[in-house]
């Protein structure tokens, strides 16, 4: 019986010690869809999200940075998030091709709200960087203001959509 009791409390220590490593980001391939709406992510120009989640295989792919953080603010999730990773933009090739490796996390990332610029689905972007000069440079190019995941405003990402604001799509 003792000898059981030892097994048990050994067991249970190892379990307590497990962290759970977050999975790397996974590269973009032409499989890839979007979460909310199903179509070919890689169509689709401009910064790119990517949530992984507990017990799924596969991340949840986003077409758009700012749909992958309404999905953040949204209660109705099935399984606890791991890990979470956007597009650097500081160093995609161009706005139409934003990269297949180049992604970094979300926790650790510069975005820029409020910039005018279009999404990969047509709204109003939020435009993740690496660097903080990167997002200040684009910032003061395109408008907008730098932020942390952590400080991007409700409305950013599941406010409503002016159709007629113009925005433009960077080059």
């Amino acid at each position: 019986m003792k000898r059981l009791i030892l097994v048990a409390a050994v067991l249970l220590a190892a379990c307590q010690e497990e962290k759970a490593e977050a999975p790397p980001p996974a590269d973009l391939t032409d499989m890839a869809l979007s979460y909310f709406c199903q179509m070919n992510v890689a169509e689709h120009g401009g910064p790119k999200g990517q949530i992984h989640l507990e017990g799924h295989p596969q991340p949840l792919f986003f077409a758009q940075v700012r749909d992958m953080v309404a999905y953040l603010k949204s209660p109705e999730r099935d399984a606890d998030i791991t890990a979470i990773y956007v597009s650097d933009m500081g160093v995609a090739p161009s706005w139409d091709s934003p990269g297949i490796s180049n992604w970094i996390a979300a926790d650790t990332a510069t975005f820029v709200v409020g910039a005018g610029v279009a999404g990969g689905m047509g709204a109003p972007e939020i435009v993740p960087f690496a660097r903080l000069q990167d997002a200040t440079d684009f910032a003061e190019r395109f408008g907008g203001h730098p932020v942390r995941l952590e400080d991007i405003p409700d409305e950013a990402a599941i406010g409503a959509v002016d159709l007629d604001q113009p925005l433009e799509t960077p080059l």
